[in-house]
């Protein structure tokens, strides 16, 4: 079998600025609500038969305590951020597994959800369906890969070290160097992604690096600044790779039977009426019947 598990906050994000406003009749914006209920039941409809939605419950996340300047939910639109608890509701009706939440993120529960599913040996492939860097450090070989499903775009372990320059588990020390912008931490100046792909695809670790340029058994441009860099930001550079470390121990699903679609539940035909959207319940219907 294969397991899908898709994260619902990019899927929020990505139909929310991709898709025209809708206002349901009692004047809240649902658009994005909508867009990512026919993505999951497109989905549904090619074939999946076993899938999670990990959501963020709450924005903020463990991290937050860590570095001050992590991502938050500050500057995310009101109508967009109305419309997170919307979509778990809307999942749940729909039958469909979600992994909420609140002291993780969504991308732990994606990673935890990867690791339980390929440890059962009666799944072929985990697809974690997200181009999300810091996902890549999950990937294992052709089993555990990410999917892009917007540019159907399989990526596995072999095209991780092709992208960034690295293997799956040096994905944390990579970002750690670099930096994400997007969640929050700056990384090391200096360091760019040539330079953070060439020396840790040497040696790994941010801990294997030698504290002397001298040392290095790699040859890189401004290699005695960067060394210099690291040895002052050394412990900022481990807490760097923390952030970016995804929880393999977040709370999901025990067993990949729990994620298996078998229909929508009850109150999915009301919900869809709230969100000017009672296609999704004869579509849904059809596709629960031939299942």
């Amino acid at each position: 079998m294969k397991v899908h598990l898709i994260d619902g906050t990019y899927e929020l994000f990505r139909h929310y600025y991709a898709l025209p406003a809708h206002l349901n009749d009692a004047g809240q914006e649902v658009a994005a609500t909508r867009g990512v209920l026919r993505s999951v039941l497109s989905l549904l409809q090619l074939g999946a038969t076993h899938v999670a939605v990990a959501t963020d419950h709450v924005v903020e996340s463990f991290r937050n305590d860590l570095w001050p300047d992590y991502k938050d939910s500050s500057g995310i639109e009101p109508e967009l951020l109305s419309q997170f608890g919307l979509i778990e509701d809307a999942l749940h009706a729909m039958g469909v597994t979600v992994w909420a939440m609140v002291e993780h993120e969504a991308d732990d529960a994606l990673a935890a959800g990867a690791a339980m599913a390929a440890a059962d040996p009666r799944v072929d492939q985990v697809l974690i369906c997200t181009p999300d860097k810091d996902l890549a450090q999950c990937v294992v070989g052709d089993q555990v890969v990410q999917l892009d499903r917007r540019r159907d775009l399989i990526q596995d372990e072999s095209a991780v070290r092709r992208k960034y320059g690295v293997p799956p588990v040096s994905i944390p020390d990579y970002l750690a160097l670099v930096g994400d912008p997007a969640d929050g931490y700056r990384g090391l100046p200096g360091w760019g992604a040539k330079s953070a792909a060439t020396v840790l695809a040497h040696y790994g670790h941010i801990e294997g690096i030698p504290a002397a340029a001298c040392d290095w058994a790699v040859k890189v441009r401004g290699a005695a600044r960067l060394a210099a860099t690291l040895t002052a930001e050394h412990d900022l550079a481990l807490l760097f790779r923390r952030l970016a470390t995804l929880v393999r121990a977040a709370p999901v699903s025990s067993d990949v039977d729990e994620l298996r679609w078998s229909g929508c539940g009850a109150e999915f035909p009301e919900l869809c009426g709230g969100l000017d959207a009672p296609e999704l319940v004869a579509q849904a219907g059809e596709l629960a019947a031939a299942c």
